[in-house]
């Protein structure tokens, strides 16, 4: 205690760990009642959009989606997935120097850190907020098994003005259970996660058209459902 006393950086470090651990661990076993995103779609909107009166969403374990989805998921947003432990180096560093080239900056944040922001954080592009999602991601992927990451992330993310999970996109827009997704429907689920405020599913624009292929490709070339198997 003497040493932590003398180090108060390493003291705040470690009693905001602490906090975050306490904060997220529930989650490892209970469903959020809800993400950040969407409290503040309830009472703020977001990208622009006016406030939500409702908020679509019904919560659907891993046993009761179709495999299809979490694979198109993957294969769109973080083909590492499986492997990576919470950031993306890589993809983060070439980022970073195409930001410093001046070029549109690609995304390179993982499911894991989407799924951080989605569910604590906010909007933007911050070094504060980027910075915060780093951190909150390693935890997660210290504390929360790779399936539960993932199952969480496509119950909560956004597909739709006002519509969040997958449970609820595939009712509003294909009017079936997320259950029964074939493989196109799960692919052009995810061609919208890029940007949701812009990007509709149904009825889908040449983009999203063009991105549902190449996400059914993608998701060939992984191997299909057996790419995910083991997490």
């Amino acid at each position: 205690m003497a040493f932590l006393k003398r180090r108060p950086l390493l003291r705040l470090l470690l009693y905001f760990s602490a906090t975050i651990i306490i904060l997220t661990l529930p989650f490892r076993w209970l469903p959020p009642p809800a993400t950040s995103f969407m409290v503040q779609a309830k009472y703020w909107g977001l990208a622009g959009e006016k406030p939500c009166q409702r908020i679509a969403r019904h919560w659907t374990p891993w046993s009761a989606i179709s495999p299809s989805l979490p694979l198109a998921v993957v294969a769109a947003e973080d083909q590492l997935f499986p492997v990576h432990w919470g950031l993306d180096l890589t993809a983060i560093a070439t980022a970073l120097e195409e930001r410093q080239r001046g070029r549109r900056i690609r995304g390179a944040s993982t499911i894991t850190q989407q799924l951080v922001k989605n569910l604590y954080l906010w909007p933007g592009q911050s070094w504060l907020r980027k910075a915060i999602e780093a951190g909150l991601a390693l935890v997660l992927e210290a504390t929360w098994p790779k399936r539960r990451i993932l199952e969480v992330y496509i119950n909560s993310v956004q597909f739709d003005s006002c519509i969040f999970g997958v449970e609820a996109a595939s009712q509003r827009f294909f009017h079936k259970p997320a259950a029964l997704l074939t493989s196109r429907e799960a692919a052009q689920l995810a061609a919208v996660l890029p940007n949701p405020a812009r990007l509709s599913v149904n009825p889908p624009s040449p983009y999203v058209q063009q991105r549902t292929d190449w996400i059914l490709g993608q998701m060939q070339s992984l191997g299909g459902a057996n790419y995910l198997e083991g997490l």
